[in-house]
Formats: C-alpha cells, structure tokens, sequence
C-alpha cells in the first residue's frame, strides 16, 4: 500500500498547483461591467514613450536600466565597468533622471545596483505603472508573473505525478489489477495526470497573451513599437527598453549595468 502515499503527493501537488494557476487567471480577469472592447481601444492612443516600452517589456527595473542607459549615452552620467556611477550632469531632463541622482547621492558617486533599485522603487516610475494600468495597458503589481509561476508549478505538478507514478510501479506489494497488471495504479495516477495536463492546455490558449508586465492591449502596443527612434542612439535605448541591458553592444557598459565589481574601489 505504499502507492497510496505516492498516489496522495500526486494529487497533493496538482490540486494545490491548479487551483494555484485558477486564482492567478482570475485576479488577471477584467471587472464586471467592463467591456471587452475597452481593452483593445486603450491601444488606440500615442505611440508608447521609451519609458512606457521599458515598463511594458520589463517592469521598473526595465525602466531605471533605460533611464541609465540614457543619461551615460548623453554624458550626463559615467557608468565604469567596475559597477560605480558617477554624475556628470547634476541636472536631470525629467522625473526618472532626478531620481537617479537623487539616488546617486550628493557625493556623486556611488555602486549601480542600489541606484537601479531605488529609481525601480521611485513615485516616478510607480505613476507611470499607475498611468499604465488605468490605460489597460499593464497589469497591475505585475501580475503576470503570478501567472508565470503558477504554469511553472503546475508543470512541475505533472512531472512530480509522472515520477511518483513511476515509482508506484516499482513499488514491492503494490495492488495490482488481474493478472498482475497494475491496471489500477495507473488509472488512478492518470488522473492527477490529466488534470495538470489539461490545466496547462487551457493556460496556453487563455493565458498566454499575459506577459509579466503587459496586457494583451499592452502587447499590442509593444508588438507594434518601430526600433527606430532616430539614429544609432535611439536604436541602443530601443534595444535596451525592450531586450534589456544584454542587448548592449559595449561590452565595459554591460559589465558596468551587470552590477560586478560593486564593491569596488571608486573609480
């Protein structure tokens, strides 16, 4: 009778895995009385900003990577590959950019990675989330990435009731159907089996315009954006607003966003 423990972890996990994914998908459910044309006439405004981009394909920290991309193109900052900032510029064009700054400290100096989590962290980029998602154009809290590790889980749900089906099999003393055949184990195993399974497909066809941060109107919008932005330079901040910092041809700069050699001596 030890398939029985097994046979209970199996069900365990995949009933505790897809009610998980279930609640993730009807926290991303529209509000009753909306639309479902409302969605898709939020994308019918501007074109989205850099800054929208950034947020869109990578939530705030996206958004502070892009505003510090930006100011050490511009010169208005040094980012070495030792992982320190360093303000050339004292005066930032807009609210992200102060925030940096301010971030950076009054000695103008000071490691990347703390600069990036509190410009992540800053009212400027929690209104433009808030701008957003009133647009429906983002998902509030980034909820999506509730729903990305709820897909996570249930997959490892299915592959945790395979294993112990497997081992069920292997099992001394299991009960076995006629014949010896084993029958019963794995009907009974095929069902948690067929829950997951059947979870899974549901969420790839439901579930899958969700990215972390976008909405389907989001994406839309994201989808459609051009990579040009007028010149080299707004290919650069395009690739990074949408890509990340890997998408940074300078090697020195990479290493310097990438957050190494943090505790370096300053520059």
């Amino acid at each position: 009778m030890l398939w029985v423990l097994f046979l209970l972890v199996a069900w365990g996990a995949a009933a505790v895995s897809c009610v998980r994914l279930c609640l993730a998908a009807a926290r991303l459910a529209p509000p009753p009385g909306t639309s479902s044309q409302d969605a898709p006439r939020a994308a019918d405004g501007p074109e989205l900003t850099l800054y929208e981009t950034a947020f869109l394909a990578g939530g705030p920290h996206r958004v502070a990577d892009l505003a510090l991309v930006t100011m050490h193109l511009r010169r208005r900052l040094l980012l070495a590959h030792t992982g320190w900032a360093t303000v050339v510029d004292p005066d930032g064009r807009d609210e992200v950019e102060r925030t940096v700054i301010r971030a950076i400290g009054p000695q103008g100096q000071s490691p990347i990675p703390p600069v990036r989590s509190a410009a992540a962290a800053a009212d400027a980029v929690r209104a433009l989330a808030d701008r957003l998602v009133s647009a429906g154009l983002a998902l509030p809290g980034g909820a999506g990435t509730d729903i990305v590790s709820a897909v996570r889980a249930v997959r490892g749900a299915a592959m945790l009731v395979t294993a112990m089906g497997t081992a069920a099999l292997l099992t001394p003393g299991r009960e076995q159907g006629p014949g010896g055949s084993g029958v019963p184990v794995l009907v009974w195993f095929g069902l948690p089996l067929v829950l997951t399974l059947g979870c899974l497909a549901i969420a790839r066809m439901e579930v899958q315009p969700y990215s972390a941060w976008a909405s389907p109107a989001g994406l839309r919008l994201l989808n459609a954006r051009t990579a040009s932005v007028g010149g080299p330079e707004g290919d650069v901040l395009m690739a990074v607003a949408v890509r990340g910092v890997g998408a940074v041809a300078d090697p020195a700069l990479r290493a310097a966003l990438g957050g190494r050699g943090g505790a370096a001596r300053i520059p």
